[in-house]
This record gives C-alpha cells, sequence and structure tokens, in this order.
C-alpha cells in the first residue's frame, strides 16, 4: 500500500474506533475496548504510513497528494504527505501507540473517553497532512473541541470545567488570528490551496502581519509564555494518556502550523522572524522550568515542563529561521535539525512521563508529591521507566534529550559566526538560558522522582500502592525503549531528520553522522557519539562490581535490618525531606522571577497593618499572568456571555423582531450615504 492508502486506512480505524464507542455506549467496558483497538491499529497504520513515504518524500519527489473532495469556493480536501508532514503523522502515531494501550489498561470505562481519543487523533493527523487553509481550520477546530471534551470530562469537578473554559478561550482567540491570517491570504491569492498560496506574491509588510497573526495563533496552542496559562490546568483535568497527546503532540501541531506557514508558504523568511521565535522560545525555557520547580502537583509540574520544552523547540526553529533568511546554510540546516530532533524527542521522554504519573497517581490517589513516597519499592518498572523519561528529558547522556539539546547548542555556536549583530548578541543570552534551564531541568525532576519513588510511604495509599495493569506498564516500557533507541540510537536517526530539514528548507542534505558518530556539519568541529557513552558508563558501573567479584569471592556481608532512628527518637515518615522542600533554596532565590505566587516570605513583617485575609489572598495568588490576563479575560467573557443570555427570551416573535432589527440596520449602513 502507498504511503496515502494507508494514511487513509489510519484515519478511518480512528473513524470507526469513535463511532464503535458511540455505537456500544451503553456497555462501557466493550466501547473501551473497541476504542482502544481502534485507536491502535490505527496507529500502527500512521506508522506504516510514514515509514512508507520517507523515502519518496526524502528524494527529493513532490509530496504525495490526492484530492478527497471539492467545496466551491473553499477548494479541494487534499492530502499531501511531504517530509515535514510525514514527521508529525510519525510522532503522532508512536505516542498514539502507547495512548492506545494506555486506554486499554488504566483509563476509566467511559465510552465518551474512547470517542474523543479517536477523533482527537483523527483530527491531529488530518490537521497535519491537509493542503488546504480552509481545511485546516476546520480540523484544527475539531482538534480543539475533542481535546476541549477530553479536559471537561468531569463535568462535576469545578476546576475541570474552568480549565476548560480558559483552555477554550485562548485556543478560539488564537484561531481567530489563524482564520484573519488565512482570509488575508486567500484575498490576495484567490485560493485557500497551498500551492496558489505559495505562488502568490505578497509585500514584506503583509507578509510581515501575516507572520506576526500566526505566531501569536499558534504560540497559543503551543503553550508559549505568555500564552502558557492554560496548560497546567488543562493537562492536570484531562486523563493521562490525553494529556501525554495533548502535551507530547498536539504542541507540536502548533509547532508544525508555524513552520509550514511562516517557511513554506510565505517563502523565505525576514531574519527578523527568526529572532523573534528565538527570543520568546528563550522566554519560554526559562520561566517554564522556574515555574517547574516549586511544583507539589506532579501533572502541573509536568505541563511547566513541557512549557520549557517547547520553548527549546522555538529556539531552534527560530535559528533555523534566521540562516534561512541570512543564507547561512549552516546555522538553518542546524537550527531545523536540532528543533525537529527535539520535537521528535520530546513526543517520546514527555509522553513517557505522563503515563508514568497516570499510572502513581491512581494507585497513590493523589498528585500532591508530598503525600507519596516509597513507590520504587512497589511499582518498580514504573519506578524505573519515570527515571529513564526523567534522565531524558532533564538531558543526560546517553539518552535522547542530551542529542537534541547538543545540537541546538551547536546551532548557538554556528549562530556566533553571523555577521548580524542582533543575532550574535541574543545568540549567546538565548544560550545562556538553555544552560539555566537545564540546571533547573535536573533539579525538577529529582525533585519528581525522590518525592514521588524514594523515601518512606507519605500516605496510607501510597504504603499499599502496587503495579498498573499490564498494558499499562507495556505502554511505558515502549517509550522507554522510544527514548533509549532515539538517544543511542541518534546517528542512525538524525540523518533522516536532516534530511526532512533539508527538504523542508530547500537546501542541500546536511551530512550529520558518520560510523557511531554524529556532528554538526563537520566532525573538525564537535563530535558526540552516544553509543561509546553508553558502553563507558555501563563499564564504569560494572567495573565495582567485578572489582568485588574478584577480590571478595562469593562471601556477602551480614546484612543489618533494624529499625532506623534519628537523633534518639524514633523514625516517622514526616522526618523524612518532602517534595516541595529540595526547592526551597531556589524559591527563596529567585523570589521575584515568582511574582505574586510567592510575593512575601515573611508577610506580617512587611505589609504591617494587611489584613490576614489579604496576605492569604496573597500568597495564594497565581503567576501575574494569570492574575492580570486570564481572570479579568475569562470575568469579561462570562458577563458578556450572561447579556447576551438575558436577550434569550424564548419568544418566536421576539427572535423575528431582532432579525428584522439587524436587517434595518444593515439597510442603513449600505444605502444610508447614497439616499435611498
Amino acid at each position: 500500500m502507498s504511503a496515502i492508502q494507508l494514511f487513509l486506512l489510519s484515519v478511518g480505524f480512528f473513524g470507526a474506533g469513535a463511532l464503535a464507542a458511540l455505537l456500544f455506549r451503553p456497555a462501557a467496558s466493550l466501547a473501551r475496548w473497541l476504542a482502544g483497538a481502534a485507536c491502535l491499529a490505527g496507529s500502527i497504520s500512521g506508522v506504516l504510513c510514514a515509514l512508507s513515504g520517507a523515502g519518496t518524500a526524502l528524494n527529493g519527489v513532490a509530496p504525495q497528494t490526492v484530492a478527497l473532495l471539492s467545496i466551491p469556493p473553499f477548494g479541494n480536501l487534499a492530502i499531501a504527505l511531504d517530509g515535514l508532514s510525514l514527521l508529525i503523522v510519525a510522532v503522532i502515531a508512536l505516542v498514539g501507540i502507547a495512548a492506545s494501550l494506555f486506554m486499554l489498561g488504566a483509563a476509566p470505562e467511559q465510552a465518551s473517553i474512547g470517542f474523543l481519543t479517536n477523533l482527537f487523533m483523527g483530527a491531529m493527523l488530518l490537521v497535519a497532512a491537509t493542503s488546504n487553509t480552509f481545511f485546516f481550520l476546520v480540523f484544527w477546530e475539531l482538534m480543539t473541541l475533542a481535546s476541549y471534551l477530553l479536559v471537561i470530562w468531569e463535568p462535576e469537578k469545578r476546576e475541570s470545567v474552568r480549565a476548560g473554559f480558559i483552555y477554550m478561550l485562548v485556543a478560539h482567540a488564537g484561531a481567530a488570528l489563524l482564520m484573519l491570517a488565512f482570509l488575508i491570504l486567500y484575498q490576495k491569492s484567490g485560493s485557500f490551496d497551498f500551492n496558489a498560496i505559495r505562488q502568490s506574491q505578497l509585500a514584506p509588510a503583509l507578509r510581515s502581519l501575516i507572520f506576526m497573526l500566526v505566531f501569536i495563533g499558534f504560540g497559543a496552542k503551543a503553550g508559549m509564555v505568555p500564552l502558557h496559562f492554560w496548560a497546567p490546568g488543562a493537562y492536570t483535568a484531562a486523563p493521562s494518556h490525553v494529556s501525554a497527546l495533548m502535551s507530547s503532540v498536539m504542541k507540536k501541531t502548533a509547532v508544525y502550523g508555524l513552520l509550514r506557514v511562516s517557511v513554506d508558504l510565505l517563502g523565505a523568511p525576514l531574519w527578523w522572524w527568526g529572532v523573534i521565535v528565538l527570543i520568546f522560545g528563550a522566554i519560554s525555557t526559562v520561566i517554564g522550568a522556574f515555574y517547574a520547580l516549586p511544583e507539589r502537583n506532579l501533572k502541573r509540574l509536568l505541563a511547566y515542563s513541557s512549557v520549557e520544552n517547547v520553548g527549546i523547540i522555538l529556539m531552534g526553529a527560530g535559528l533555523g529561521m534566521t540562516g534561512l533568511a541570512l543564507n547561512q546554510p549552516v546555522l538553518a540546516s542546524l537550527g531545523l535539525v536540532a528543533a525537529l530532533y527535539h520535537l521528535l524527542n520530546h513526543a517520546f521522554f514527555k509522553s513517557l512521563l505522563y503515563l508514568c504519573a497516570g499510572s502513581v497517581i491512581d494507585q497513590s490517589g493523589t498528585m500532591d508529591l508530598n503525600r507519596m513516597g516509597g513507590l520504587g519499592r512497589r511499582m518498580p518498572w514504573t519506578a524505573l521507566t519515570f527515571l529513564v523519561g526523567a534522565l531524558s528529558i532533564s538531558a543526560i547522556p546517553p539518552f535522547n534529550g542530551f542529542v537534541s539539546e547538543w545540537f541546538t547548542y551547536q546551532s548557538f555556536l554556528a549562530a556566533g559566526r553571523v555577521t548580524n549583530f542582533s543575532l550574535r548578541v541574543i545568540g549567546p543570552l538565548s544560550a545562556v538560558c538553555l544552560a539555566l534551564a537545564g540546571a533547573l531541568a535536573a533539579m525538577v525532576y529529582i525533585k519528581a522522582f525522590g518525592g514521588a519513588f524514594n523515601g518512606p510511604s507519605r500516605s496510607p495509599a501510597a504504603g499499599a500502592a502496587h503495579e498498573t495493569g499490564k498494558l499499562a506498564l507495556v505502554s511505558q516500557i515502549y517509550l522507554a525503549l522510544g527514548c533509549l533507541v532515539s538517544g543511542l540510537g541518534a546517528p542512525w536517526v538524525v540523518p533522516w531528520v536532516a534530511a526532512i530539514a533539508a527538504n523542508f528548507g530547500g537546501g542541500p542534505a546536511a551530512v550529520v553522522s558518520g560510523g557511531w558518530t554524529v556532528f554538526p556539519l563537520s566532525a573538525g568541529q564537535a563530535t558526540l557519539s552516544t553509543p561509546l557513552i553508553a558502553i563507558l558508563l555501563v563499564g564504569l558501573l560494572s567495573a565495582p562490581l567485578l572489582i568485588v567479584a574478584l577480590l571478595g569471592g562469593r562471601r556477602v556481608a551480614a546484612r543489618s535490618d533494624v529499625e532506623p532512628w534519628s537523633c534518639g527518637y524514633g523514625y516517622r515518615s514526616v522526618m523524612s525531606l518532602p517534595a516541595s522542600g529540595f526547592d526551597q533554596p531556589v524559591k527563596v532565590t529567585f523570589q521575584p522571577l515568582y511574582q505574586a505566587r510567592r510575593i512575601l516570605e515573611k508577610p506580617f513583617q512587611v505589609v504591617g497593618g494587611f489584613s490576614r485575609s489579604a496576605v492569604q489572598f496573597i500568597l495564594r495568588a497565581e503567576p501575574l499572568v494569570e492574575t492580570v490576563v486570564t481572570r479579568p479575560a475569562v470575568r469579561l467573557v462570562e458577563t458578556a456571555g450572561q447579556w447576551i443570555q438575558a436577550l434569550q427570551m424564548g419568544d418566536i416573535r421576539v427572535y423575528c423582531l431582532y432579525i428584522i432589527i439587524t436587517l434595518a440596520v444593515l439597510l442603513i449602513l449600505s444605502f444610508g450615504r447614497s439616499g435611498l
């Protein structure tokens, strides 16, 4: 079967899974199994589609295209699979395999979850493959609607409903900007089809306006700072496998959209477009890492960490766009390779962490790290796979996160050789931001792993925890292996990503690997061999065991098993360091960055006569962006909705009156000046 046929088969499986969940809704368990099996089949078909189309797409052959239907004046619903689309399809499908297994093994037995998950997956695939801006927006909104309904899947919880409302508000504000940008493109090109837009001639000012519209619109869905505030609540409220899909896949469709419009449809980008993307990527990287550190809620911690990693992807994309604009092929290639490879790697380790978090939360009955502890002994496989994800996201060699961040650093070094003054100033500052975020990320995941899996159990539920279902464990092990393969196998995986970057950027394919090593276009500049690092690490860890075996023989020292004590007192779990105590020094040192969240360490000494309730309000306030922007916007929309709702009298005669008044106003506006 061709790549197009496999793609359509994948979408068909997702559609069948959604339909099966609806038809068998009364039998919730059966509906979940049918929906999960169809989701798994659709994801496997998506992976086969990416593998089938990769060869022709990366050899410079025109993308495979098929027109499914035509709706004048909106044009053709056409599916086109070039290298970038196939990469996004592969990312969606690879994570979809794990999500479907987890849904079968650990998700709540609700038919609606199976229906919406399949709908969500199919919509994301169509977003990545359609070659028409109108249908792109249709599938984009379908993706948003499905994810919104998954966020509020527990409507009895006020927090879930509010998180979904904020998410929907931000998503539709971004979609409105995208719609405006696409309407401008339609007005200038006369068509919604990608090919017609590529051939249109746009003035530089108009191109820049469209770029800013799509940058903000896609940035909102990607969770870019300062538009990130919807993510913690939405990811916390959604089922764990949906949180994994939203964080590790849905955000990538936004990055895909930004690259597709900015680089492909608008032609060669202007240099300052890339600098803007780079700056906001650097800010997102630092802010995401800082806000992840003090979180006790495990899912919110992972959500802020996603903000950080989206920032890393945007930094690579910004450098690549700047390189294309300045005709610097080395910078363009390295930046795009760094962005696309981190996009792939983040899909593996962040979805792994969310699925592990789902298992931990299900067994411990809480998202609070301070109420977990000791789960490593009771959930060893979950602990091991979470550790793999934590090492990967912390960029510890030889795992995959280290490789993509290494390429990002190499692209910063390439930026230092560019004559553009702005880039030579902003590039090193962004590299410092990446280094700072890397150190903070290591602290975040030491805290997360230690708080959840080490130490004593801090709650009865944590003390009685056990491993989750077998299929959920299989999904976690599968993603952990993905982190290892894309890390240890970097010399063989990165060339494919480099070919996609070259194919998309319009340049020659960059040579980035040889044998067991990867390098930034030139082996004389720097080399990295993750297989060799792995061999050395295994040898280092095995050396003590070998020495003991040679010198100590087979005798094992006697083991003493007694109750621990602390300063003469019997040991209790409250004596252990909780997760929130680990990050206390950083919270104090960087207190201004947390704004109102931790504005006062000793409130009564500073605020004097303020009332206790006012102080408590300040201490519990969220970050400044949410306090100043989000909540007022939500209140404004809610108030407007109440006023609009008052117009609904339920009387058909009143509605007819509204229509007549509207027509009269339109007639006056249209013909008033002509004297008619």
